[in-house]
């Protein structure tokens, strides 16, 4: 049986970026700073897999103020959640696969 690497995207092949996706799966909306915190990154390397992300179409940031400071939100667009749930799929196949063996 073929095993279906090919199904796999490789959009989340980065840890970051998987964490992201998973996040914003189960959240409407996530901040940059909670993100930050909750990844335990740096503001560079997780702004850098956001832009790859959202290079994609897979997640859609929306820019506001509260008070006078700026508030930069993600969410996961329909794009997004379909490619995840497609990789999160392939993965398991694979898992399954790999079992029988």
């Amino acid at each position: 049986m073929k095993v279906p690497f090919e199904k796999l995207d490789k959009a989340f092949e980065n840890r970051l970026r998987l964490q992201v996706m998973s996040v914003l799966m189960v959240n409407d909306r996530y901040d940059f700073n909670s993100l930050k915190e909750l990844l335990d990154t740096t503001d560079g390397n997780l702004a850098s897999h956001l832009k790859a992300l959202e290079k994609e179409e897979y997640i859609m940031v929306h820019k506001s103020f509260i008070g006078r400071k700026p508030n930069t939100n993600y969410q996961a667009t329909e794009k997004g959640k379909i490619a995840f749930k497609h990789h999160l799929d392939a993965l398991e196949q694979l898992i399954k696969q790999q079992k029988t063996k």
